[in-house]
């Protein structure tokens, strides 16, 4: 587990002192593929960085298995480093070595015997789906091919916890999602911990269990990523969501088509097997409600389904009444957007 408790970070300059973190506290559970989003400048490089220590924090602890690592030192943080892998935007691989020596160079840091190395490097490259690529250089390769010699490089000591600072950021959609699977398929295989660091939802969307919001050097929301999704609490949560699952009328169009007393118009979020059910159908049957459906999509989350429905419903204030219980008993968070006029 990796534990962050009132983290601090300030950058002195001669202009004056600069925050880029505020009091960060954060659960990162063992095996979880978690996500900290926000926008640029928000401090989540910082965060990441500070993490292996290649930024110093101004205050706070990092505990990672009980240890803190802010209080290490020599010989003793370059043994915690190794269990620590990193993968960069931009890869940041030797250009004057190939595949294979790029791969193998944290292994002759470590101190790994030459018959060791060799054998490592040839399993990883198999792992990342490069095996015939050991002795191209970088600028031979795409970019994908790229990050994933990235990724074969940082998990050459065997680390305990993956790092990963915008990594699918400097790649194609269709680049990304292979990216995005390697990295689900080496944590289902290895049990290993990956953070990820992003300012896209969909990378969050595709593959994180759980979320962490950060907005002008504070979390300001955190969760999994189910419960964000459906429910966000802050401002830059619901723009980052809106991004990957648009769900807003204009308030002109809502304005216009609310004009009954007897009608509002709802939104309705889904999750899982309800995102399937014929909800509408069973609502307009048992509460007596007539239903319009303005607008609606089914995404996905990870692998379970997601979706979000806007309706305007027509009917006495019993009846409406008897509609919200409905959904209320069935799970469904829904929250009234227009009501008549």
């Amino acid at each position: 587990m990796i534990k962050i408790e009132h983290l601090s970070k300030t950058y002195t300059s001669h202009k004056g002192n600069v925050v880029a973190l505020e009091d960060i506290s954060l659960e990162i559970a063992q095996g979880a593929i978690y996500g900290i989003i926000g926008l640029s400048g928000a401090g989540k490089s910082t965060l990441v960085r500070c993490l292996n220590r290649l930024e110093e924090p101004t205050g706070g602890q990092i505990l990672i298995d009980g240890q803190d690592i802010t209080k290490l030192s020599g010989k003793a943080l370059r043994e915690t480093r190794q269990t620590i892998g990193m993968i960069f935007q931009h890869f940041h691989l030797l250009q004057s070595r190939t595949v294979g020596e790029n791969i193998a160079f944290p292994l002759e840091i470590a101190g790994y015997k030459k018959n060791k190395i060799k054998p490592r490097v040839e399993e990883l490259l198999q792992l990342v789906g490069l095996a015939d690529k050991a002795d191209a250089y970088p600028s031979q390769l795409s970019g994908g091919q790229k990050q994933r010699v990235g990724i074969a490089r940082a998990l050459a000591t065997r680390p305990k916890v993956l790092l990963c600072d915008e990594a699918t950021s400097a790649l194609d959609p269709q680049t990304t999602v292979s990216i995005l699977n390697l990295l689900r398929d080496i944590n289902q295989q290895f049990g290993l911990t990956i953070v990820i660091i992003t300012h896209e939802m969909k990378v969050i969307k595709e593959i994180c269990s759980d979320v962490a919001v950060i907005d002008a050097s504070k979390i300001v929301e955190n969760g999994p990523v189910e419960q964000v999704f459906i429910q966000p609490q802050s401002a830059i949560a619901k723009e980052f969501i809106s991004s990957v699952f648009p769900n807003e009328l204009p308030g002109d169009l809502l304005r216009e088509l609310a004009t009954h007393a007897d009608s509002e118009i709802i939104r309705i979020h889904f999750l899982g097997s309800r995102a399937s059910d014929p909800i509408i159908a069973d609502l307009m049957k048992d509460c007596q409600v007539r239903a319009n459906i303005l607008y609606g999509s089914i995404d996905h989350l990870r692998s379970t389904l997601f979706g979000t429905l806007t309706l305007e419903l027509q009917g006495s204030k019993e009846q409406l009444a008897k509609a919200h219980t409905y959904l209320d008993e069935r799970g469904l968070k829904m929250e009234v957007i227009q009501n008549g006029i």
